[in-house]
Protein backbone atom coordinates (compact mmCIF):
# COMPACT_ATOMS: atom_id res chain seq x y z
CA UNK A 1 0.00 0.00 0.00
CA UNK A 2 1.28 3.34 -0.76
CA UNK A 3 0.71 6.75 1.15
CA UNK A 4 -2.37 8.36 1.88
CA UNK A 5 -3.37 11.48 0.49
CA UNK A 6 -4.88 14.31 1.83
CA UNK A 7 -6.70 17.39 0.16
CA UNK A 8 -5.64 20.11 2.54
CA UNK A 9 -6.19 24.04 2.52
CA UNK A 10 -3.17 25.85 1.40
CA UNK A 11 -3.82 29.72 2.04
CA UNK A 12 -6.67 30.34 -0.26
CA UNK A 13 -6.32 27.37 -2.53
CA UNK A 14 -6.14 23.36 -2.13
CA UNK A 15 -3.28 21.07 -2.17
CA UNK A 16 -2.69 17.53 -2.18
CA UNK A 17 -0.52 16.28 0.32
CA UNK A 18 0.94 12.56 1.10
CA UNK A 19 1.14 11.36 4.33
CA UNK A 20 4.53 12.18 6.50
CA UNK A 21 5.59 14.49 3.40
CA UNK A 22 6.66 17.88 4.26
CA UNK A 23 5.57 19.50 0.91
CA UNK A 24 2.75 19.22 -1.06
CA UNK A 25 2.75 17.53 -4.50
CA UNK A 26 0.29 19.90 -5.97
CA UNK A 27 -1.64 22.80 -5.52
CA UNK A 28 -5.08 23.84 -7.38
CA UNK A 29 -7.13 26.80 -7.47
CA UNK A 30 -10.42 24.73 -6.44
CA UNK A 31 -11.10 21.59 -4.08
CA UNK A 32 -12.68 19.67 -7.12
CA UNK A 33 -9.13 19.92 -8.88
CA UNK A 34 -7.42 18.93 -6.09
CA UNK A 35 -9.56 15.82 -5.39
CA UNK A 36 -9.33 14.62 -8.96
CA UNK A 37 -5.74 14.19 -8.84
CA UNK A 38 -5.95 13.01 -5.39
CA UNK A 39 -7.72 10.22 -6.23
CA UNK A 40 -5.89 9.33 -9.07
CA UNK A 41 -3.16 8.89 -7.04
CA UNK A 42 -4.43 7.00 -4.25
CA UNK A 43 -6.19 4.85 -6.62
CA UNK A 44 -2.71 4.25 -8.14
CA UNK A 45 -0.98 3.50 -5.12
CA UNK A 46 -3.81 1.60 -3.44
CA UNK A 47 -3.76 4.08 -0.41
CA UNK A 48 -6.88 6.17 1.32
CA UNK A 49 -7.94 9.68 0.49
CA UNK A 50 -8.93 12.17 3.34
CA UNK A 51 -10.95 15.35 2.10
CA UNK A 52 -10.82 18.66 4.23
CA UNK A 53 -13.18 21.26 4.34
CA UNK A 54 -12.74 24.74 4.57
CA UNK A 55 -12.75 24.33 8.29
CA UNK A 56 -10.07 21.99 8.52
CA UNK A 57 -12.24 18.96 9.65
CA UNK A 58 -11.81 15.83 7.53
CA UNK A 59 -15.48 15.62 6.01
CA UNK A 60 -14.78 12.96 3.51
CA UNK A 61 -12.44 9.06 3.47
CA UNK A 62 -12.32 6.82 0.60
CA UNK A 63 -10.24 3.73 0.62
CA UNK A 64 -8.63 2.83 -2.75
CA UNK A 65 -6.55 -0.35 -0.91
CA UNK A 66 -7.00 -3.10 1.48
CA UNK A 67 -9.99 -1.35 3.27
CA UNK A 68 -9.68 -2.67 6.81
CA UNK A 69 -13.34 -2.24 7.03
CA UNK A 70 -15.17 -3.83 3.80
CA UNK A 71 -18.51 -3.48 3.01
CA UNK A 72 -20.84 -6.65 4.49
CA UNK A 73 -22.47 -6.98 1.00
CA UNK A 74 -20.33 -8.39 -1.51
CA UNK A 75 -22.84 -8.50 -4.20
CA UNK A 76 -22.55 -5.22 -4.86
Amino acid sequence: MGKDQFVVRNGDQWAVRGANNQRVTAIFSTQAEAIKVATGIAKNQQSELRVQDRHGKFKKCNSYGNDSCPPKDKNL
